[in-house]
């Protein structure tokens, strides 16, 4: 059954449910708040025709007042305002996204430096790794060790810039002998003017194939085994 409300001192009335729909009460409301959000443009239709009743009904000897109308309309205004920005937001991350998918793709089979402290040594080959500074440095050194833990040969890069830096090293021990084959890890350390610095370490691996991740970002699956963002590959080798 719909119930009418009295506007005004003439006994106009309006419909009970165009009140709650403004002020979110009432069964009407709760049932279409469960099913679907009020858009800004409904919401703005609601409160035009609930305004537009009220100046009908008005009473001629104390009119409503015209600052507090203008301000209920700003505010109208701000609300749908917001909802046009958030769908035109939405539609830009989606592209976005789109784009990252697209950039990501292209990777494929590409060798790329990403966040990892390991190496492999295989026919006197080491394959590639790299270290990232935050700030220029007076000297790097980085530290390799065998699968048992042992230190193999330190890498003095000596004085580097800020940025990526990727390393080719032929793997020898500190005598100059040839590495055995196998898996080795590394960690790096510097000077800068103001103290020590503890650069990040990278690993070379092949881009096999690309997911899309749980925060809907695409994600690359490496040759390593592990799987990173697109924003985490430090250089394309």
């Amino acid at each position: 059954m719909t119930t009418q409300s009295t506007i005004g001192n003439n006994g106009a009335t309006v419909s009970q449910t165009l009140l709650d729909t403004m002020n979110g009460t009432g069964s009407a409301s709760s049932s279409s708040s469960s099913s679907s959000p009020t858009s800004g443009s409904d919401l703005q239709n609601t409160f035009l025709q609930l305004l537009i009743a009220q100046m009908k009904n008005q009473d001629p000897t104390n009119p409503m007042d015209s600052s507090q109308m203008t301000s209920q309309l700003a505010q109208i205004n701000t609300v749908t305002g917001i909802a046009q920005l958030n769908t035109s937001l939405t539609s830009l991350a989606t592209q976005l996204t789109t784009n990252q998918q697209t950039q990501a793709a292209s990777l494929i089979s590409a060798t790329v430096l990403a966040p990892g402290d390991g190496f492999a040594v295989a026919s006197g080959k080491a394959t590639g790794f790299g270290v990232t500074l935050a700030n220029d440095a007076t000297d790097v050194q980085v530290t390799v060790k065998n699968s048992a833990g042992q230190i193999v040969n330190t890498i003095d890069l000596g004085k580097q810039s800020a940025g990526t830096i990727p390393i080719g090293w032929t793997p020898v021990d500190t005598q100059g002998n040839a590495l055995p084959d196998g898996n080795y890890t590394f960690t790096a350390s510097g000077t800068t003017a103001n103290g020590t610095t503890s650069p990040a370490t990278l690993s070379a691996a092949t881009v096999q194939g690309v997911i899309k991740q749980p925060d809907g970002t695409p994600g690359l699956v490496l040759s390593n085994g592990k799987t990173v963002g697109l924003t985490s590959i430090a250089a394309i080798i």
